[in-house]
């Protein structure tokens, strides 16, 4: 049995989780009765500590509260919030860079030797190759939208767009989307009269915030696929809709990063959206699957890449 101090710590850890824990379960990942249990969550409460106990299900959990002293992090979630923060003094968001290099180095003094090696270790290994730098956007920024977003609250600002310049622009914000290390915006847009995506990176926010709305149903529902849809469409001059006869969780494994995006459907089929500079490059992407498929929407280029792909295979048969 864990001594009382060493007990009322894993006790805290416990609580901090965000999950109602029974006074059964409690007792038994402490090894103590429940007699002894209620002891200890008296004497965190002495301490200041806000446990609450529910009514009905005989259930603990910890209350919010502003003079709540600091979290205890098991191993590895000190672990993950020094990559996380390292991740965060490096990334893409204005004015968190110095916050999170002070977080960091704050609790890199109070890690354990061991946990100290395993950071150092993983982070010296990471090398970041292959991506240019991410535009930069202000946290204010960030909070703005997000915040308009939760309010459901319209959101007006200057935007500048490399194919038409500048202008204002009043939107119904749905979601803020981080993607490919850039963040974007999905809204309604009140002027257009339809969905848009905007960069984060290219927007400036007016205030104060415009009245509610109710809020509309996005295309597809999962944003980031639709992000990802949008992106691709805007990327590649050639864009194909395919239905693959497998589940999405079979075929997401032979996609690799970049090729396309995978829309479940039911438990034996998924779409498969992408696109490509040629159709013989539509047509390579689509075979590299291996599974059979169907055109759903596709430019007429690609059936003959299709038909010339599989004259050619037939073809190497034959010789054999």
């Amino acid at each position: 049995m864990l001594e009382t101090s060493g007990r009322l710590l894993r006790l805290l850890s416990l609580l901090q989780s965000p999950r109602e824990w029974s006074g059964a379960d409690l007792a038994e990942r402490l090894g103590v009765s429940r007699r002894t249990l209620r002891r200890d969550v008296q004497r965190l409460r002495d301490l200041g500590y806000p446990v609450e106990a529910t009514q009905g299900t005989a259930g603990y959990r910890l209350g919010a509260g502003a003079g709540l002293p600091p979290l205890l992090l098991d191993d590895e979630e000190a672990v993950a919030v020094v990559v996380g923060l390292r991740t965060g003094a490096s990334g893409s968001v204005v004015g968190i860079e110095e916050s999170a290099l002070r977080a960091l180095t704050k609790l890199e003094q109070v890690l354990p030797s061991r946990l100290r090696h395993r950071v150092t270790t993983l982070h010296t290994a990471i090398v970041r190759a292959g991506a240019a730098p991410a535009p930069k956007v202000s946290a204010d920024t960030l909070m703005v939208i997000a915040d308009a977003c939760r309010r459901k609250e319209r959101l007006r600002f200057d935007y500048t767009s490399p194919r038409i310049g500048s202008s204002v622009r009043s939107t119904e914000p749905h979601s803020l989307v981080s993607f490919d290390r850039q963040w974007y915006l999905v809204a309604w847009d009140n002027d257009r009269d339809d969905w848009r995506t905007f960069r984060v990176d290219r927007l400036v926010p007016r205030t104060p915030p415009g009245p509610r709305f109710t809020p509309r149903e996005l295309p597809g529902g999962d944003v980031a696929a639709y992000v990802a849809r949008r992106l691709s469409a805007r990327t590649w001059p050639l864009q194909a809709t395919i239905a693959l006869h497998e589940p999405a969780t079979v075929v997401a494994d032979r996609l690799w990063p970049g090729m396309g995006v995978v829309e479940p459907v039911d438990d034996d089929s998924c779409l498969l959206h992408l696109g490509a500079g040629t159709a013989r490059d539509l047509a390579w992407m689509i075979t590299s699957v291996d599974t059979d498929f169907t055109l759903v929407e596709a430019p007429t280029e690609l059936a003959d890449a299709l038909r010339a792909q599989a004259t050619r295979c037939l073809n190497a048969i034959e010789r054999v």
